[in-house]
């Protein structure tokens, strides 16, 4: 065995440990240790590389590819998650929830949630120079959007590649029912207000993600290219949060105001008790 081909076997079954330690943490239902002390803080190439095993399993299962989402977009999530960069996830069809639809908490962990900008491609972005221009062209419309962020590793200690890793921290999603072309508003232009529980917990506007969700939905194309994986026609694509991300708990409603795009909403189950009647 050559030294090079000895190194590549390391290296990927250091990736399948981490990939491992996040699925067991998602089964069980119990957070683990951060990946980090596997595959270090700062290495992104291999930190997608576990995302890829991570979510695999998944795919295996026959559970199907919906969508993207953008992770840290907004200065104000990079600070609470201490990162410098955005990133990227998949969304699969057993995360999506329609607006009003209640959750039932036993399918998370360490909840928060973020309203953003979602938008529905009418056409593929997998070649071209995937700009602003060509993805505003690509998206059929846009709702209103709450994800619902989640992380396997305990109490969120994370680096980058740890959220990375871990499927850039996914949870669940929401769509809205209101929907828009981008004929009929600009992503840019709308403010957010985000309330738990009846309280104000997150305000913010559409210049917060990335100066523009336009901006992130092109960052999005051209990462998603470049690892060989294109947006496609039909996917969600969520464009990342338009204001600092906030805990659930059981027993709470969540309702975001996003500009034109109207309302969304959610509630969570209380108990798991409550979830099994």
């Amino acid at each position: 065995m050559s030294v090079s081909s000895g190194t590549a076997a390391v290296q990927g079954s250091v990736v399948e440990a981490a990939a491992r330690r996040l699925a067991t943490a998602a089964a069980s239902r119990v957070p683990c240790a951060p990946v980090r002390d596997l595959i270090g803080p700062e290495d992104v190439a291999t930190a997608y590389r576990v995302q890829e095993a991570f979510n695999a399993a998944r795919v295996g299962d026959g559970v199907t590819v919906v969508g993207r989402k953008i992770g840290a977009t907004s200065q104000a999530v990079q600070q609470q998650l201490g990162v410098d960069q955005p990133d990227f996830g998949v969304l699969f069809a057993d995360m999506a929830y329609g607006d009003g639809d209640e959750i039932p908490m036993h399918r998370l962990l360490q909840p928060r949630a973020e309203a953003e900008v979602a938008f529905v491609l009418a056409a593929d972005l997998a070649d071209g120079p995937l700009d602003v221009a060509q993805c505003r062209a690509a998206v059929d419309y846009a709702v209103a959007a709450l994800e619902i962020v989640d992380s396997r590793i305990a109490g969120w200690d994370i680096s980058f590649a740890d959220t990375v890793a871990d499927n850039a921290s996914s949870g669940l999603f929401v769509l809205g029912d209101q929907r828009l072309t981008l004929a009929e508003f600009e992503p840019v232009e709308v403010t957010m207000s985000m309330r738990i529980d009846g309280e104000t917990v997150s305000t913010g506007n559409g210049a917060a993600c990335l100066g523009d969700p336009l901006n992130a939905l092109s960052w999005l194309a051209r990462r998603a290219h470049e690892f060989g994986e294109p947006l496609r026609a039909g996917q969600v694509i969520l464009s990342g949060a338009l204001g600092p991300m906030r805990p659930l708990f059981p027993g709470a409603t969540v309702v975001a105001e996003i500009g034109a795009l109207g309302s969304v909403a959610a509630s969570f189950t209380t108990s798991l008790e409550e979830e099994t009647r």
